[in-house]
Formats: structure tokens, C-alpha cells, sequence
């Protein structure tokens, strides 16, 4: 039986979309490849998507989650030129930590921007689509990409949006990392399985406009050196893809819901897959997890009252 794998964020619009189907298609005729539009910054378009999903496919074998949104991210200056000559120089360069500033916003929902996109846009797509995921008999898997950037320091359950805080990134990704242990206890009994990943440092053209090309061209080579010194400068897409295409040929029940699976690359540019057991408390994941199924009755409640008085 074919698998059929969904991939969120594969494209920013449909005119792309359409383009990449049509390559894919031209590479590998036999494959079967279809879009569907969905904003997870905006839950009605997340669950007009899921219902479109429904209709099309009976399951789905393995769902790719990829959100990375940093709006607005601007380099500090300071931060960079402190961290070339500190010893933390890999760490800073391979996780980005505190050489970023960025500015959320707030959606449609009312909700934290990085928050609905990278998160709870995703949680409600897979609470919406449990009836193609949960089969004991045959197992599904998700895959969320996490980062290297994931700080438990910038999260906190009292503030899980992050509205108050100055890293909504780095929160995310933890609050994604807490939302996979806390799906594997709450759904491994039904046949649903979930991992995390992360592709490492990739150069894309989102990485490439956050400075004037002048600066990248004075960096690079130091980028590219640093490759001999830590796996994690994957830097292009082809070696950041690395885990997730490993995690393709995993049997869902085999692999460490603790364990984030990342992708690594050596300085001669040989890829390979690394593990890290995750900073993560099992008893707060789960929190966490009640927390978003609060929210998300909150949320739609208010979409019921709204629908009500038109």
C-alpha cells in the first residue's frame, strides 16, 4: 500500500506550491502530488484545510510539521562581533542565541503570531485530522522540526504565548519539543507517533535576507570554517534534510520520544544523523498539553458565539 505524507509548510504560497508539484511530478512521474492551502496563523483556515484533507485521503502515514517563522528577525550587531571572539562562538553561530531580535504580532485569533504559527496551528491541525492519524494496527508518525535554539530558560507555562518576552522563537520550539512527549503519552495507545528534529544551520533565501549581502560575504567563510569545529552548520537544505529523510525509514515505535534527532554534517560535507536527549519534564509536557486543549476550546467557543450572532 502506498504511504501518504502530508507536509505543511512546504511552500509560503500556491503559486510556488504548484510550482514544486510540477517538479516533483517531472522527476518522479509515477508519484502522486496534490497542495492544500492552509495559514496555520489562522485556525478557520486550519480547519478548512483539515475537512479538505478528510475528504481527500482515508490516512496518512507520516505528517511533516514545518513552521520556523521568525517575523521581523533583525541581526544584533553587538552580539555578533562580542561572539567571534568569545569561546561560546560555535554554540552562538550554530543556535543563533541572542543574535536575533525579533517583533511578534498578533493574529486574526487574537493569538501571539510565532506561537499560532509554529505550535497551536499544528495542534489543532492534527486534533482536527486524528481520524486519518489513529490506527493501532498500522502506525502514523509525526514529525516536527525543532531547533538547536529550543531554550526551556525562554519558556513558561504561566506565559505560553510568550507575550512577555523577548524570545518567542526559542520558545516555540521548546513548547514544540514539550508537545511531542506529550502526544506520545497521550496517543502512542491509539497507533500515533511523534518525533522531533532539527536540520542544523541551513543558508536559505529567509537566512540570506536578514543581512545586506555585504555581510554575508564577509561571514561566510567563517561559517564555512566553523563546519570543521561543530556538526550543526548543515548550511545548505539538501544536508539539513538529512534526519528527516532517516526518520522516513524508522518504525514510528522504535525511536525515543526524549530524544530529538538532528541533522549533522562534517567539514568535508558528509551528512549524517546525531541524538540528543531533550531537556524536557514529562509532568510539565503534559500541562502544557492541557493547556493548548484549554485554548483550544476557548477559541472555538468564540467562533460558535461569533457564528451565532451573524
Amino acid at each position: 500500500m502506498r504511504k501518504v505524507v502530508l507536509i505543511t509548510g512546504a511552500s509560503r504560497n500556491m503559486g510556488k506550491a504548484e510550482a514544486v508539484c510540477e517538479a516533483l511530478l517531472a522527476s518522479y512521474p509515477t508519484a502522486e502530488v496534490s497542495t492544500v492551502q492552509v495559514d496555520v496563523s489562522n485556525l478557520k483556515s486550519v480547519i478548512w484545510a483539515a475537512k479538505e484533507l478528510k475528504q481527500r485521503f482515508q490516512r496518512l502515514d507520516y505528517v511533516y510539521l514545518n513552521a520556523g517563522i521568525m517575523p521581523n528577525p533583525q541581526l544584533n550587531v553587538k552580539a555578533v562581533l562580542s561572539s567571534l571572539f568569545s569561546r561560546n562562538v560555535i554554540h552562538v553561530f550554530s543556535t543563533a542565541e541572542g543574535l536575533l531580535t525579533q517583533h511578534d504580532r498578533v493574529t486574526v485569533d487574537g493569538l501571539q503570531e510565532v506561537f499560532e504559527t509554529n505550535v497551536f496551528g499544528h495542534f489543532v491541525l492534527i486534533r482536527e485530522l486524528e481520524p486519518l492519524l489513529c490506527y493501532s494496527d498500522c502506525p502514523s508518525q509525526l514529525i516536527w522540526t525543532s531547533s538547536r535554539n529550543a531554550k526551556k530558560s525562554n519558556f513558561s507555562l504561566e506565559d505560553i504565548q510568550h507575550r512577555k518576552g523577548q524570545e518567542p522563537y526559542s520558545s516555540s520550539k521548546y513548547a514544540t519539543d514539550l508537545l511531542n512527549v506529550a502526544l506520545n503519552r497521550n496517543f502512542n495507545q491509539k497507533g500515533l507517533y511523534s518525533s522531533v528534529v532539527c536540520p542544523g544551520t541551513v543558508m536559505t533565501n529567509l537566512t540570506y535576507g536578514i543581512l545586506p549581502p555585504f555581510v554575508w560575504t564577509l561571514l561566510l567563510p567563517i561559517i564555512w570554517m566553523l563546519r570543521f569545529f561543530a556538526n550543526a552548520f548543515t548550511l545548505t537544505p539538501y544536508n539539513g534534510a538529512e534526519a528527516l529523510v532517516w526518520m522516513f525509514h524508522q518504525k514510528p515505535e522504535s525511536l525515543n520520544p526524549l530524544t530529538k534527532y538532528m541533522s549533522a554534517t562534517t567539514g568535508f560535507g558528509n551528512n549524517y544523523v546525531t541524538m540528543q536527549k531533550m531537556d524536557i519534564d514529562e509532568d510539565m509536557a503534559q500541562i502544557f498539553y492541557q493547556n493548548l486543549l484549554e485554548l483550544e476550546k476557548c477559541v472555538k467557543d468564540t467562533f460558535r458565539k461569533a457564528d451565532c450572532q451573524r
